[in-house]
């Protein structure tokens, strides 16, 4: 779980389906990253930013609140690189922005700015019927949030009418459950994959990439889809003696 660890900070690839930390919206029996971390690691720990329950990938969690007021500010300032890989229904362009302002949490809360870029990356149709379409198109999109609205990449690719394989509030039940039928796959097609920011204290970037889980990386591999290389595995630091 653990991707790179030093005394300043962690980085972990969250589980999909394990909630982040305690909320009302959340079983109380459930297992909570940062209480496991916390077990695991010891000390304080702040988390950064969030990822929904469903999602995977990259957490980044401070260990002091100097550290994670630095880390704070970077994504207040929009100086984080954030990636995401996710599978939609349909093709979208190859290439494309949404600047489409979203609420809170309440749907009849305030709006404000939201900007989500993509690439689309692989294009597959497989010949299962789906009421009068004898055929259904998918695509591998890489999705990079220029801001961090709440459900933003979810709400962003259903107003697109391109929804997320797996999206259980804003996707499309029918194309769920196919992905459930023939693929095996039980999870939200969207997974924190790549992060870039400045090391709050040595002020060299990392870069670090959270690999899939088996279950969507076996997707991946039935469609024959490749993902693009490592930029640079040299920016990666082993996290084996503080895990």
């Amino acid at each position: 779980m653990i991707l790179y660890c030093d005394e300043h900070l962690v980085v972990v690839n969250k589980p999909a389906g394990m909630p982040v930390h305690r909320s009302r919206m959340v079983n109380a029996d459930d297992a909570y990253l940062i209480d496991v971390l916390r077990e695991q690691l010891g000390g304080r720990l702040h988390l950064i930013h969030r990822l929904d329950r469903a999602t995977s990938g990259v957490l980044l969690v401070g260990r002091n609140s100097e550290i994670a007021g630095t880390l704070g500010r970077q994504f207040m300032q929009r100086d984080v690189e954030k990636t995401y890989l996710g599978v939609c229904r349909g093709w979208p362009e190859e290439t494309g922005e949404l600047d489409y302002a979203l609420p809170g949490v309440r749907e009849n809360s305030d709006r404000k700015p939201a900007l989500t870029r993509w690439n689309r990356l692989h294009t597959i149709e497989v010949p299962i019927a789906i009421n009068r379409y004898p055929q259904q198109r998918y695509a591998l999109v890489s999705i990079s949030p220029e801001t961090g609205r709440y459900r933003q990449i979810r709400r962003h690719f259903a107003h697109l009418r391109h929804p997320l394989i797996g999206d259980t509030s804003h996707g499309r039940t029918e194309h769920n459950r196919l992905f459930k039928q023939h693929y095996s796959v039980h999870r939200l097609l969207l997974h924190a994959w790549r992060l870039q920011f400045e090391h709050p204290v040595e002020k060299r970037q990392l870069t670090i990439e959270a690999p899939l889980d088996a279950e969507y990386a076996g997707l991946l591999q039935r469609f024959e889809w490749n993902l693009p290389s490592h930029a640079n595995p040299s920016q990666l630091a082993p996290a084996s003696r503080f895990s």
